[in-house]
């Protein structure tokens, strides 16, 4: 009687906790929750999420997460240097379409003599030359969109 009194009671104060919470969407006032069109879609800018899957088609996909926008390919070796494979994680930081809303991650390896994987550095032009050609897209994408209007 007692477990189930105090379960209660730890039921109810955590209801009571989470309720004064404005900033979640199940409690607090109704001015504050998100809207509709905040809940819909993806959480990041829709253009940077499009052009990132479109520029790196050529990779395969790992995993991609609308929602936190984070985009991550699986390791991608090219058929002119079989020694050589890269993979990429693109992060979309923001819902607006700007230059620092994205960030790109690249990992290199190289063949030993042994034939395994080992370690390469990335020149840092790679990456920035991948978020060009993701901005460059999305920017081709929302001005597309913008002349259907």
């Amino acid at each position: 009687m007692a477990l189930v009194r105090g379960a209660a009671v730890a039921l109810i104060a955590s209801g009571l906790l989470l309720g004064g919470c404005s900033s979640l969407p199940f409690g607090g006032s109704k001015t504050s929750a998100p809207s509709m069109e905040a809940q819909l879609g993806i959480g990041v800018n829709a253009y940077l999420w499009r052009a990132t899957l479109d520029t790196l088609s050529f990779m395969p996909l790992a995993s991609a997460d609308p929602w936190g926008g984070v985009v991550n390919y699986d390791w991608y070796v090219n058929p002119q240097t079989p020694n050589e494979r890269f993979k990429a994680t693109v992060f979309i930081l923001d819902r607006r379409l700007r230059a620092d809303a994205l960030n790109v991650a690249v990992t290199k390896e190289v063949r030993d003599a042994s034939g395994g994987w080992v370690s390469a550095p990335v020149a840092a032009q790679t990456e920035t030359d991948l978020e060009n050609a993701i901005l460059t897209k999305a920017r081709q994408l929302n001005l597309a969109n913008a002349a259907r209007r």
